[in-house]
């Protein structure tokens, strides 16, 4: 396959290449310094991000995934597929219906002050914090970039936590999804379970409906300041996001439900959905369907 990420190769070419700072260079200050070890963190992370998309966009290894879907979203007709009717655990796939309902029943202006019950969940970020008045729409991204499950559960206390379970398994039943249930709103829960053809129905009805949601999970630009004032980065979790035939999506993972997947790539012009479920190498396994599709 011709490798058709050369901006890849040339950025990581960039970054390990970058000269250092001689030094004779004029002392820096304590809050320059600061910057500079944030900016050099950051850089690290961008370099790390792309050999782990140049490593598995080069892979040769059969799809591990024991479920997998690619739909064309033009027509909604299945390209490529394996046990797509299967349930799985989740993960963190969840959160792009709690996000859609989030989207769909709260104001994203509105302002949420998050207590010490919102923050219990495991993947908290030192921006999200007890007495912070925050809006939905940050709670939004705060959720769908790092994939933070404290971010969700805010929205979720906010509009009533049995009610926002509530809505999402009604959306789900609208949507035809009826191998899907949910338990909790970040996907930490194993029982949120769903299959590759469920997942993909979800996904359409954003694309088609929601696209803004589909914007934000490409944003790795995102700050909010924790209780010092200091500014936070979330970093986006989903790799895929320095393509740019990648329009959006989800990744999640869990020991019970392994790497899963749920995002739209642009192929040859047709938006594709495609969705991994249990996976040993959700983005070595995107590739090969890619590949397949003649990507």
């Amino acid at each position: 396959m011709k490798l058709k990420f050369p901006f890849l190769l040339f950025f990581l070419l960039l970054f390990v290449h970058l000269p250092f700072i001689p030094e004779t260079a004029k002392a820096l200050s304590p809050v320059q310094e600061e910057k500079l070890i944030q900016q050099i963190e950051i850089l690290k992370q961008e370099v790390f991000v792309l050999k782990s998309l140049l490593l598995n966009l080069q892979s040769q290894e059969k799809i591990s995934a024991r479920a997998y879907l690619a739909v064309n979203l033009s027509d909604n007709s299945v390209v490529l597929g394996k046990n797509q009717n299967q349930p799985y655990s989740i993960a963190s796939v969840t959160k792009l219906m709690s996000a859609l309902i989030a989207v769909e029943n709260i104001d994203k202006g509105r302002t949420i002050t998050l207590t010490e019950q919102m923050l219990k969940p495991l993947g908290q970020s030192p921006a999200l914090f007890p007495g912070l008045a925050i809006s939905a729409e940050n709670l939004i991204k705060a959720a769908l970039i790092q994939s933070a499950n404290d971010a969700p559960e805010a929205l979720a206390y906010f509009l009533g936590k049995e009610k926002f379970l509530v809505l999402m398994n009604r959306k789900a039943k609208e949507l035809n999804m009826a191998n899907t249930v949910f338990y909790d709103v970040s996907g930490l829960n194993p029982a949120n379970r769903s299959n590759a053809a469920d997942i993909a129905k979800l996904i359409s009805y954003i694309y088609k409906n929601h696209p803004e949601i589909l914007s934000i999970t490409r944003d790795n630009n995102f700050w909010l300041p924790d209780q010092t004032g200091k500014m936070v980065k979330f970093y986006n979790v989903n790799n895929f996001y320095p393509v740019p035939e990648f329009i959006g999506g989800k990744t999640g993972y869990l020991a019970e439900a392994r790497q899963t997947l749920a995002s739209v790539f642009n192929v040859s012009g047709k938006p594709i959905a495609i969705v991994i479920l249990y996976s040993n190498n959700r983005q070595a396994d995107a590739f090969s369907i890619l590949k397949q599709l003649g990507y």
